[in-house]
């Protein structure tokens, strides 16, 4: 408004004769003006105030859900998990399969504090969706150098609780969990087979006897293969010479990694100062417990071994050395 009085007013405002000029010119001042008239309402028409849009909101991030697991013992009464057993855990989200690295989790540990696992840094669920299946060994090592091929060793020496533990592999797999914020519960199974000798006095010998034997395994190979995404073992490597636990009277026992042996020297029995030796068929399955209860009969300088039944097979392996 203050533009179009900025033009008007000078015409009205300067005292001279405007007539004749209105007269010759009044059709195109009229125009003119109309002209610019409409111009400025048009433009002041198109010059509304804008509402602001309004800002959106951001999506919220969802809320990461933490991985936590527990476990059970195939055979706890064998043993059974104590205050600083570590395990080694690996996650793979489906419908992948296990690899050796870029899992979703990869070999992350968990240490037992006698009541539930901690893991050694915080790991999570992909989303609230997504299935993953879980792989879980014990013990726990920091490098695996193949999931197919994982090498394992028992010990020689399991004469002490702490070399016949760190002999017990254990495996253990739960598929397609979904996402919880509840313990995955992995159950884990033996890998290795477990060797019990009894000894037991026969004729010439006492109990006293017995108990003192020293008693050894030979012709077993030590080293093992563990595929990780299936659980199972592979014996490698040569046959070494083991000695076992002594956990009472006679009664000797070792985890020895699954193998068959066939017709070859198994056990060294030596009481006082005669030393013999056993040779027998046996295969020793994985998660299995063998018993082998031996009958030792003294028969003038020698020695008769009669061998009970294997409690898992129920196949007579009777025989005698001298």
């Amino acid at each position: 408004m203050n533009l179009i009085l900025s033009i008007i007013y000078p015409i009205f405002a300067v005292g001279i004769d405007y007539s004749n000029v209105i007269n010759t010119n009044m059709n195109k001042v009229t125009k003119k003006l109309a002209l610019l008239i409409m111009t400025l309402v048009v433009v002041g028409s198109c010059k509304k105030t804008e509402e602001p849009k309004p800002t959106p909101e951001p999506k919220p991030e969802p809320e990461l859900v933490p991985i936590r697991i527990a476990t059970a013992v195939t055979r706890a009464t064998d043993y059974a998990f104590e205050t600083g057993d570590n395990v080694g855990l690996f996650v793979v989200n489906e419908p992948k399969s296990l690899q050796l690295g870029g899992n979703h989790v990869d070999n992350c540990k968990f240490t037992f504090d006698g009541t539930k696992w901690k893991a050694g840094k915080e790991i999570y669920w992909l989303d609230a969706t997504t299935k993953a299946d879980f792989f879980c060994y014990y013990p726990y090592t920091s490098s695996v150098s193949s999931i197919t091929a994982f090498p394992f060793q028992v010990s020689q020496d399991q004469s002490s609780e702490s070399g016949y533990k760190a002999s017990d592999l254990m495996w253990g797999k739960a598929d397609g969990v979904a996402p919880t914020p509840d313990p995955v519960v992995i159950t884990v199974n033996h890998s290795m087979s477990c060797l019990i000798v009894k000894l037991k006095a026969g004729t010439g010998w006492k109990e006293d006897d017995i108990k003192d034997a020293e008693v050894s395994l030979c012709g077993l190979k030590t080293s093992s293969l563990i595929n990780l995404p299936e659980g199972t073992v592979t014996a490698d490597g040569n046959a070494m010479e083991m000695k076992p636990m002594q956990v009472g009277a006679g009664i000797f026992k070792a985890l020895v990694v699954p193998q068959k042996v066939s017709g070859s020297e198994l056990v060294k029995i030596k009481v006082g100062t005669n030393s013999y030796s056993l040779k027998t068929s046996i295969d020793l399955k994985s998660g299995r417990q063998h018993t082998c209860s031996v009958v030792v009969n003294r028969t003038g300088e020698g020695i008769n071994i009669g061998i009970g039944p294997w409690e898992t097979d129920d196949i007579d392996y009777g025989g005698s050395v001298e």
